[in-house]
């Protein structure tokens, strides 16, 4: 069922958990992260980037896909369709569309900037019942042109833009997006501590969750973070399912070009990444 992310978070704070955000990019990787998340009775959230939303021919059609999957699957658990590193039009774009959940990401604009535009959106979102996420200190990596180099946030600034009424909180403690580099410090579990502290009940959002070492993401979950997203490990998976696939030559056996029977290695190989992040999160049984 598609909601918004505001109750799966407020109980994943409380019960010291985190519901995992997986990226999702073209009908298999929803297809495979709704089904595993009924299977283990886990809240889950479906990000949707500009870049994978404009892929996929625009925000309306990606909406449309989920919503009608969510029905014809029979899918019973808590599930929000959400932006992910929404722009300020983008934001406006899918709460126009139907999605349930919308993320700003005003990090790179001034303090001040960040703090105007996430109280429009604020109202916004909860005028049309769905939840809202904000990030201060930029995410390092790349995504969808946006390139940070993994600044921590400043705990005052998180406090403003968490006093604003935003459902979750995104801020930069050391993580970035795709793969990390061998020379990556690791966690400033010293930021996010004082984060926590600050912003008190809010949950917390840890952006590049694909490649932390486990124990990492566990000791941040103690510290309240409560949505974990994941992209970069869903796709490198897929990739390499169907590498092998084809590398074996079973395209080429019978009818082993069928798009269905192409991609079902990859697919199946998402489920089993996201059943094992979902056992890492400590989400299954959750609902």
């Amino acid at each position: 069922m598609i909601v918004s992310a505001t109750e799966m978070l407020k109980k994943a704070k409380a019960g010291h958990y985190a519901v995992g955000q997986f990226n999702i990019n073209n009908l298999e990787w929803t297809k495979a992260i709704l089904l595993t998340a009924e299977e283990l009775k886990s809240p889950v959230i479906l990000g949707v980037s500009e870049g994978a939303g404009k892929y996929m021919t625009g925000f309306a059609t990606v909406a449309a896909m989920v919503k009608a999957m969510d029905k014809s699957l029979g899918i019973t658990v808590p599930v929000a369709l959400h932006l992910d590193h929404g722009t300020y039009d983008g934001a406006k774009k899918c709460v126009e569309v139907g999605f349930s959940s919308i993320m700003f990401d005003g990090s790179a604009y001034p303090i001040d900037e960040n703090v105007e535009k996430t109280t429009e959106l604020v109202k916004l979102a909860h005028d049309n019942g769905m939840s809202i996420e904000a990030e201060v200190g930029a995410i390092g990596g790349e995504e969808d042109g946006v390139v940070g180099m993994g600044e921590c946030a400043d705990p005052d600034e998180c406090k403003r833009i968490a006093d604003l009424g935003v459902d979750m909180l995104a801020a930069g403690i050391g993580n970035i997006h795709g793969i990390y580099p061998a020379n990556w410090q690791g966690l400033s579990f010293e930021t996010l501590d004082k984060i926590s502290k600050k912003v008190g009940d809010m949950p917390l959002v840890l952006h590049g969750g694909s490649g932390i070492p486990d124990e990492q993401v566990k000791k941040a979950i103690t510290l309240g973070v409560s949505k974990v997203n994941v992209n970069t490990e869903c796709q490198l998976v897929f990739a390499a399912a169907t590498r092998k696939y084809i590398e074996e030559g079973k395209d080429k056996q019978g009818k082993g070009y069928d798009p269905r029977k192409l991609l079902l290695p990859g697919t199946e190989a998402i489920k089993d990444e996201v059943r094992a992040k979902i056992a890492l999160f400590g989400s299954a049984d959750k609902t």
